[in-house]
């Protein structure tokens, strides 16, 4: 495969840690949001809290919960969802739903963790939201499906665009491009908000950077975002600043600043 746009250095999303999780119990695949009781939103914007958000709407058959809190099933996605404004015991409904020692993401929440939870990983990053960009379909970008996820895994673990699991391919349409068989180039959809969907997994092999496929799968899976009648967004580290400005040269804008935080829950006296 040739590509046939201009060249753009690809960009290269935050990264972070795949966290693994122990299995649970499914949640309920009814909650609408944001009226599910105890569990809305609240008064934040949705993407200020974009897994709680999604895990109450659009991710509701993919959610866990316990009390106040949710995550997604494992093998789907690391994040677990915090209340808007949470309080000491929804890091105890964190415990208990996580058990003791597991590692998540934390979506939505800036501060500190309760004494006692390791912080394994923070950072400052920017959520970006489409505002212009040039969405449009690509003839030679391929729907990508469960007998591609093989694939898909090692593509990541070489580029290291952030977490993608076994099962991340549920959360939405991911698209690529291959050379001579190989996959070199993928992109898709990670948090669906109602009325948004997040672009992620954008990663290209390392043989074939600065060629344009980044910025075309952006475009293309973008344009599968608007047909629905949604608004793109996306998320990098606050470091990435080629990335960054990438992003806003395709129509992108600077929404917020956020956290990237993962914690493991205390062995003993979690939530305490």
């Amino acid at each position: 495969m040739s590509p046939s746009h201009p060249s753009t250095t690809d960009p290269r999303p935050p990264v972070e840690a795949p966290f693994a999780q122990p299995d649970l119990h499914p949640a309920d695949s009814h909650p609408a949001y944001p009226h599910e009781g105890g569990l809305r939103v609240g008064d934040l914007h949705p993407l200020d809290n974009p897994a709680r958000a999604a895990l109450l709407g659009p991710h509701a058959h993919l959610a866990e919960r316990y009390g106040s809190v949710l995550r997604y099933q494992v093998d789907v996605s690391p994040f677990v969802a915090l209340p808007d404004r949470p309080d000491e015991s929804a890091w105890s409904d964190v415990a208990a739903l996580l058990g003791p020692g597991a590692v998540a993401a934390v979506s939505g929440y800036g501060g500190t963790p309760p004494p006692g939870w390791e912080v394994v990983m923070h950072g400052p990053g920017v959520q970006l939201v489409d505002e212009g960009v040039a969405a449009a379909p690509d003839a030679e970008a391929l729907t990508l499906g469960p007998d591609d996820v093989e694939e898909m895994l090692a593509l990541v673990a070489h580029a290291q665009p952030g977490p993608f699991l076994p099962r991340t391919i549920e959360l939405g349409t991911y698209l690529g491009f291959r050379h001579r068989g190989e996959l070199i180039a993928m992109a898709g959809e990670r948090l669906h908000v109602p009325g948004w969907t997040e672009i992620s997994a954008v990663c290209t092999a390392a043989d074939h950077r600065g060629k344009g496929l980044a910025t075309r799968l952006v475009h293309a899976v973008a344009a599968g975002i608007r047909a629905r009648g949604e608004t793109p967004f996306l998320h990098a580290a606050a470091s990435n600043t080629n990335a960054i400005r990438l992003y806003e040269s395709l129509g992108f804008r600077l929404r917020r600043e956020v956290a990237f935080l993962a914690v493991r829950v205390p062995v003993t006296g979690a939530g305490a």
